[in-house]
C-alpha cells in the first residue's frame, strides 16, 4: 500500500520544490519505504510507497513506453490475481520486468484500456498519465477500500490518496459550506458518497473511473451492483459461500511481508483467522493474531442488547483453537483521549470518536510485528449482520437506520445557521435518492424490495464509513489491513440472496455460519454478534468532559461559529442515550466528536462561507 498525488494542466511550474516536499511529507505515513517523483510538460507524479510485494523492483512513479509514447502509473493498493492477469497478458504478447502488481496494472491498461478494470480483483486507485495524448486515466476499486480524492481548477487537475496531501499542496483551500456543515452535523462520521466536506474536494466514488484531457473531467461508473434473480438452493447458496469467502481470504495471504490478521472474537475476525491459519499451515508458516481491550474492561463491563457479553472468553477460545501466536493490546483511558487529535489528522475530518482513536493505537502497536493484517469488515452489510436488518420498527421507519435522529443532530447546531438550512430535507433527499438507486428484479415482493435497498443502503454508506476508518487508522501508521468480505464477487452474490437464506435459522449471518460449519468452536460459530471492542469505563465520558469543557467555555474556540453552546454543553451533564452514529457513538463518543470537531476547525484552519 501506498500513497498516490498528482497535477495535470496548461502550467505545472507554480508547484514549487517547496510545495511538493509539503506534498510528500503529507503522504510519508502511508508509505515511509521511498518516495518518488516524475514530472511532465504537463503533469507532476507523486508516489510515496509501502513495499509489500517485489519489494526491489516495485518502485513509483512507474514508466513503460510503448511504441515510443511513455504511460506512467501511479498506484496505491493490492491485486489479488495478480498472476493470472499477468499470464493472459503474456498470452496478448506483453513481458514482464518485475513481480510487481503495479507493472500488471499498468501493461494491462496500455494493452486493454479502461476494460482492463474488468480483470482487477482486488483494492486499488491509481492514475495513469500519457504523455502522448496528454490524457490521464484515473480508477478506484469497485467496493471503496482505497481513497482518491480529487480538485480541479482553471489550473488543472489534482489527485491525491489523503484530502491533507491536497491542502499541504495548496491545490485546494479549507472551506466549508452548507453542504459541508450539514455533513458535519447531520451524517457525520459517514459522508456524501463523492464529497469530502470540503467545498473544493470531490471523492471519487467506488467502482468508477474517469479522464482528464484538454482542461475537461469526465467520471462515470465501470462497474455497479445488478439485480439478478437467486436460483441457487440452499445447499449450492452454502457451498458457493464458502467458495468464495475461502477464495477471498486465501488470495489476501500472498505477502513479501509478516502478515496476521485481527482477532476480536466475533464470527467474522474469527473465521478469517481460521482460514487464514489452516492456509499457513499448509505453506509451513505460523499464523499471529492481534486483539485490542482496554484496561479494567471486565471490571465496568455491563451486558446490553448490543453487546450481551464480553470478548475476552471467545479470543481465548480462538487462540486454544487456532494454536496461533497471539497478541493482545491493552488500551487506557487517558491514551485513549488523548488520540483522538491524531485520529482527526489521519482521518482529516471529525471521526468516530474512541472508535477511530483506538483503532489507531492499535494498529500502531500492530505495525511493530507485522506489515500486513487482515480484517473482518464488511460482512455484517453484506450478511446482514446488524440488527437494523431483523429490527421490524426500523426497517419500516424512514430515514437511515443507523442515524435516523437528524432533529437531534440538528439541536446542536447554531440557530443562525439553521436558519439556512434544512435538515430534513438534506437527509431525504440523500437517502431517497439511494433507496431509488437500489437494483430489484421483477418480482421481488415489498419485504425483500426493502431488503435490497437495506443493502445497498449499507454498502454504500456505513460500509464506507467504516472503510475510511479502517484505511486512515491503519496507514497512519503504514500497516496495510486488507478486507477479504469485501470483495466484490461477495458482494455481487450475496446482494441478491433472499433474505430467509441470509437469515438462516433466524440466526444473523445464519448463511455464513452455516457455510463455514467446522472453522470453529461452537461457542464461537453462534455466538450473538458483537460490535467492535469499546472502552466501558466511565472514566472516559470523566476524560472527554474535561476536554469539551473548558472549549465550550472559551467562546474564542472556532466551534462557536457553529454550536448553540447550551445545547451542546448539556451533552456534559446528562446522560442522553440517544446515539449519534449506530450503536457504538453514544453520549461519551458524541462529547468526543464535539471536541475532534474544534480540533479540526483549529487544526486545518477552516474557512466557513455560508
Amino acid at each position: 500500500m501506498c500513497a498516490i498525488a498528482g497535477f495535470v494542466g496548461k502550467n505545472i511550474s507554480f508547484l514549487s520544490d517547496e510545495r511538493i516536499k509539503k506534498m510528500l511529507k503529507s503522504m510519508y505515513h502511508r508509505g515511509p519505504d521511498e518516495n518518488g517523483i516524475k514530472r511532465y510538460g504537463n503533469a507532476l507524479l507523486l508516489h510515496s510507497r509501502l513495499a509489500v510485494i517485489d519489494i526491489e523492483k516495485g518502485k513509483q512513479p512507474m514508466t513503460i513506453t510503448v511504441d515510443e509514447v511513455p504511460y506512467t502509473i501511479v498506484y496505491n493498493g493490492e491485486l489479488y490475481n495478480t498472476v493470472e492477469i499477468r499470464e493472459y497478458l503474456k498470452t496478448k504478447g506483453a513481458v514482464f520486468d518485475t513481480s510487481s502488481d503495479t507493472e500488471v496494472v499498468l501493461k494491462a491498461y496500455i494493452k486493454l484500456g479502461e476494460q482492463c478494470l474488468d480483470l482487477f480483483n482486488g483494492i486499488y486507485a491509481f492514475a495513469v498519465w500519457c504523455d502522448a495524448t496528454k490524457e490521464l486515466f484515473i480508477a478506484r476499486d469497485r467496493m471503496g477500500v482505497k481513497p482518491f480524492f480529487y480538485t480541479f481548477s482553471n489550473d488543472g487537475f489534482s489527485f491525491a490518496s489523503e484530502i491533507k496531501t491536497l491542502l499541504a499542496g495548496g491545490l485546494a483551500k479549507p472551506v466549508i459550506d452548507k453542504e459541508g456543515i450539514c455533513d458535519l452535523f447531520l451524517i457525520s462520521p459517514g459522508r456524501t458518497p463523492g464529497t469530502a466536506v470540503f467545498r473544493d474536494i470531490k471523492e471519487l466514488r467506488p467502482g468508477f473511473c474517469g479522464k482528464w484531457r484538454d482542461g475537461s473531467l469526465k467520471i462515470y461508473p465501470y462497474w455497479q451492483l445488478k439485480a439478478a434473480t437467486h436460483t441457487d438452493n440452499l445447499s449450492e447458496t452454502v457451498l458457493k459461500v464458502n467458495s468464495l469467502v475461502r477464495d477471498s481470504v486465501e488470495r489476501q495471504l500472498v505477502s513479501d511481508v509478516p502478515i496476521g490478521t485481527f482477532l476480536s472474537g466475533g464470527l467474522d475476525s474469527s473465521l478469517i483467522s481460521s482460514i487464514a491459519n489452516r492456509y499457513m499451515k499448509r505453506n509451513g508458516k505460523k499464523l499471529i493474531t492481534f486483539s485490542v481491550g482496554y484496561k479494567d474492561n471486565s471490571k465496568y463491563f455491563k451486558k446490553s442488547h448490543f453487546q450481551p457479553n464480553s470478548d475476552e472468553e471467545y479470543i481465548k477460545s480462538m487462540c486454544d483453537y487456532l494454536g496461533c501466536d497471539h497478541l493482545d493490546v491493552t488500551i487506557d483511558t487517558p491514551e485513549l483521549a488523548a488520540a483522538l487529535e491524531d485520529a482527526v489528522e489521519a482521518r482529516d475530518l471529525p471521526g468516530m470518536a474512541d472508535v477511530d482513536s483506538s483503532l489507531l493505537l492499535f494498529c500502531k502497536e500492530i505495525k511493530k510485528h507485522v506489515t500486513v493484517a487482515l480484517s473482518g469488515e464488511c460482512a455484517d452489510e453484506l450478511f446482514g449482520g446488524y440488527p437494523w436488518y431483523r429490527d421490524k420498527e426500523v426497517l419500516e421507519r424512514y430515514g437511515f437506520p443507523w442515524s435516523n435522529n437528524y432533529q437531534y443532530r440538528a439541536s446542536f447546531i447554531t440557530p443562525e445557521i439553521s436558519e439556512k438550512i434544512n435538515p430534513r430535507k438534506y437527509i431525504s433527499d440523500r437517502y431517497e435518492q439511494y433507496c431509488r438507486m437500489a437494483p430489484k428484479s421483477e418480482g421481488l415482493d415489498d419485504f425483500e424490495g426493502r431488503m435490497r435497498e437495506m443493502s445497498y443502503l449499507n454498502i454504500y454508506w456505513f460500509m464506507q464509513t467504516l472503510l475510511d476508518r479502517k484505511d486512515r487508522m491503519s496507514m497512519n501508521s503504514g500497516l496495510e489491513v486488507r478486507v477479504p468480505f469485501c470483495d466484490h464477487r461477495i458482494a455481487e452474490y450475496l446482494y441478491n440472496v433472499p433474505w430467509t437464506l441470509k437469515d438462516l435459522g433466524g440466526y444473523e449471518k445464519g448463511l455464513l455460519r452455516r457455510a463455514f460449519d467446522g472453522y470453529l468452536p461452537d461457542k464461537v460459530l453462534w455466538r450473538k454478534k458483537s460490535p467492535y471492542p469499546k472502552t466501558h469505563n466511565p472514566n472516559y465520558m470523566a476524560a472527554v468532559c474535561s476536554l469539551l469543557e473548558p472549549i465550550l467555555n472559551n467562546k474564542n474556540e472556532p466551534i462557536h461559529a457553529l454550536i448553540n453552546p447550551i445545547r451542546t454543553k448539556e451533552l456534559l451533564t446528562t446522560n442522553d442515550p440517544t446515539p449519534w452514529y449506530g450503536q457504538l457513538m453514544t453520549t461519551p463518543q458524541t462529547v468526543a466528536y464535539f471536541y475532534m470537531l474544534n480540533h479540526w476547525l483549529k487544526k486545518y484552519n477552516v474557512e466557513i462561507e455560508i
